[in-house]
């Protein structure tokens, strides 16, 4: 497999955190966030790697959103 690059490391670590911090919701609502997150992650797949800025937007956006929604107060996600 070929070495990563330090933005497609940043993207994977935030992917893993995203994960890890769904395990940490209700059972019956951890499905909405998995799906959330798959959708949030493959909606933007077909940005170039070469578009440091906007991967680095949405490094800054998805870790933001991660933020928000690993409050506890926050137990469903549509």
């Amino acid at each position: 497999m070929a070495r990563l690059s330090g933005l497609q490391r940043e993207v994977l670590s935030l992917y893993r955190r995203c994960l890890r911090e769904i395990r940490k919701k209700p059972s019956e609502t951890r499905s909405n966030f998995k799906a959330y997150t798959r959708a949030e992650f493959r909606k933007n797949m077909s940005v170039s790697k070469k578009d440091f800025s906007a991967i680095e937007y949405l490094l800054r956006k998805g870790n933001r959103q991660l933020e928000m929604y690993s409050s506890p107060g926050i137990r469903n996600i549509r």
